[in-house]
């Protein structure tokens, strides 16, 4: 048996954890489904034998995903925050998302079809919101407000002024 890590993020799912953790494996690295476990017994959304809980790592971080019913749902309150290295990285997870039934939202922001939020967002992004130059990081968040997706050379462009 596997030791279960100290700290794993629980995520609650209406029956389609395993899809999910699917999803997350092939679309970012160091990503995997690492364990399925049906239900012993019935339980409120299920019946015994279904997919109780699915054990999945995403970008290094261990995950529970437990296929708890309709009752509750994702929010913006838990995010994944995604720090990419270009455009094409950037591009490559937010359209991954958004078209598999995501949706795009605002800032870099978007929500998997399960309701999950993440935020792509690129480093020259978080280094330029971070800058020591007052003026640089004000152009470049107010850049990054009139966005949905990251636009790099955008933001690398309001950096410049």
């Amino acid at each position: 048996m596997v030791k279960p890590a100290k700290n794993t993020i629980c995520l609650w799912y209406n029956g389609d954890a395993e899809e999910a953790a699917q999803f997350y494996a092939k679309t970012f690295p160091d990503s995997s489904v690492d364990a399925v476990h049906h239900a012993p017994g019935d339980f409120p959304s299920g019946k015994q034998g279904d997919v109780l809980t699915v054990e999945f790592t995403v970008m290094g971080i261990p995950c529970l995903g437990l296929n708890g019913g309709p009752t509750f749902k994702h929010s913006e309150a838990f995010s994944f925050q995604v720090a990419t290295a270009d455009q094409a990285e950037t591009d490559r997870y937010w359209n991954a998302i958004v078209d598999n039934g995501g949706q795009e939202s605002a800032c870099g922001w978007c929500k998997d079809k399960w309701g999950l939020s993440w935020q792509i967002t690129p480093i020259v992004l978080t280094e330029a919101i971070a800058s020591p130059d007052p003026a640089v990081a004000k152009r470049a968040f107010e850049a990054m407000m009139q966005m949905q997706k990251i636009d790099i050379a955008a933001i690398e462009a309001a950096c410049r002024g």
